[in-house]
């Protein structure tokens, strides 16, 4: 008792846990093997005829205990890398400092990796974890994972669920625990940090009070970590079906402001909410949950909106004129951005877009209107209008308007644009050009908005 008071005073590391693993039979978990997907069971039971041991492990068994639907199945086996490539055809080696093997069955790929070994105390000068090259046992795997609910492991063969670390217990007390010492567990990896935030959020689980208490004081230290590296994490956050959750769990727990400089705009340490920004996250949310596909630009151009808008009114009202000082505050953000956390041109391009073509919603006399909606951005552009209306910053008769127009046929549509131009709608800055007798029109949103 005493030695281990020490430890924990100096935090040193608590050594590698001896002893059996407890399991679980399929009464007392409830987990059946048809609950897997057909690639996972297949996967497994090639590897076990193989004379392989093959588990389920990790976020796919502790969703299934809480009957959540898994977003993907991960193998964790004895076989090395190679003779797991050998057994499937279609699947192949990856990674250069831990291998795996990605095998594909039909739709799905099967991340399959080995035991791994080595010594959570093997680690460098700065506390990172320098034996990730090792292979080891299913016990020295478990000890190397990062919280105890990721640490199960499931045996479809006969149902039964291996727990080295008190797994199932804090599964059913809704409490995320870390596997050793967390404070070092931290210096291994910062990016376990926004692990426990994210899993904290999405499950609905507490922090354990060990766990969340280094976090604080260890949040500078992602800001040594690859730009990219925390790009990848940021949208883990934000897809993770809880966005916003996961958002107001950053800035409690300390990591939101200075650590990503993309949150800083949208992340204030009063904790006032943003309708905006709130309606958004819980329409990609509700996506996620009905299988439609995200546009991660979109998703990006309404994270930074609260900043962009900001800028624009402010040189507005300062005389400038709507749509070069809508650029001006575009310019502004993306500039901040740059220097700091560099978004991917893929997204950034679609962010501008989507933000830019805000300022031609006003312009609905003319020949303007039928233009816009030629648009390759005008549906992306349109839907990020109506989120805007939603939380109360433009009109809702400014959507309805677009909406009618869109579906509108040729006279319909001269009526429109007469009923906008008799309520004050935005006239061209110049002269507008007669309209050409054979110009096609529009015959509805469906053939124009996309």
């Amino acid at each position: 008792m005493i030695r281990k008071l020490i430890r924990k005073v100096l935090e040193l590391p608590m050594g590698k846990r001896r002893g059996k693993p407890r399991v679980y039979p399929l009464p007392q978990h409830g987990v059946r093997r048809d609950q897997l997907s057909h690639a996972a069971l297949r996967v497994t039971s090639r590897l076990q005829e193989a004379g392989f041991s093959a588990f389920v492990v990790g976020g796919a068994v502790r969703d299934l205990m809480l009957d959540v639907s898994p977003k993907d199945f991960d193998v964790a086996t004895n076989a090395t890398p190679e003779q797991v490539h050998h057994l499937f055809r279609r699947s192949r080696i990856i990674g250069r400092r831990f291998r795996i093997v990605h095998v594909m069955m039909g739709p799905e790929t099967i991340e399959v990796t080995t035991f791994r070994g080595g010594s959570v105390d093997d680690t460098n000068e700065t506390g990172r974890i320098m034996a990730d090259n090792s292979f080891g046992s299913q016990e020295e795997d478990a000890h190397r994972r990062d919280f105890t609910v990721n640490a199960l492991f499931y045996d479809p063969s006969n149902e039964t669920v291996i727990d080295y670390h008190n797994g199932v217990r804090d599964l059913h007390a809704k409490k995320l625990v870390m596997i050793g010492q967390p404070a070092r567990r931290y210096q291994e990896d910062p990016v376990r940090m926004l692990r426990a935030v994210r899993l904290a959020a999405k499950l609905g689980f507490e922090i354990d009070e060990d766990t969340k208490k280094p976090i604080r004081s260890h949040a500078h230290l992602l800001k040594k970590e690859p730009p990219a590296r925390l790009f990848d994490e940021l949208l883990k956050l934000l897809m993770s079906g809880h966005a916003y959750a996961c958002l107001k769990k950053l800035r409690e727990e300390g990591l939101a402001r200075g650590v990503f400089p993309l949150l800083d705009a949208v992340m204030d340490d009063k904790g006032g909410e943003d309708a905006f920004l709130k309606l958004s996250l819980d329409s990609t949310d509700a996506r996620l949950r009905a299988d439609k596909p995200i546009s991660v630009g979109f998703l990006l151009a309404t994270l930074l909106w609260r900043q962009v808008a900001q800028g624009w009114q402010r040189r507005c009202e300062a005389g400038e004129k709507s749509l070069p000082a809508l650029l001006d505050a575009i310019s502004d953000v993306e500039n901040e951005q740059d220097n700091d956390f560099a978004i991917p041109r893929r997204f950034s391009v679609t962010m501008r877009e989507i933000w830019t073509l805000q300022a031609r919603f006003d312009s609905r006399t003319g020949g303007r209107p039928y233009r816009f909606l030629e648009q390759p951005r005008f549906r992306a552009a349109y839907d990020f209008l109506a989120l805007r209306s939603e939380a109360g910053e433009v009109p809702s008769a400014l959507v309805e308007w677009w909406e009618r127009f869109q579906r509108a046929d040729g006279d319909e549509c001269e009526r429109l644009i007469a009923e906008a131009k008799e309520g004050g709608a935005e006239e061209p800055a110049k002269k507008r050009r007669r309209r050409r007798s054979g110009r096609r029109k529009p015959e509805g949103a469906g053939e124009s908005a996309e």
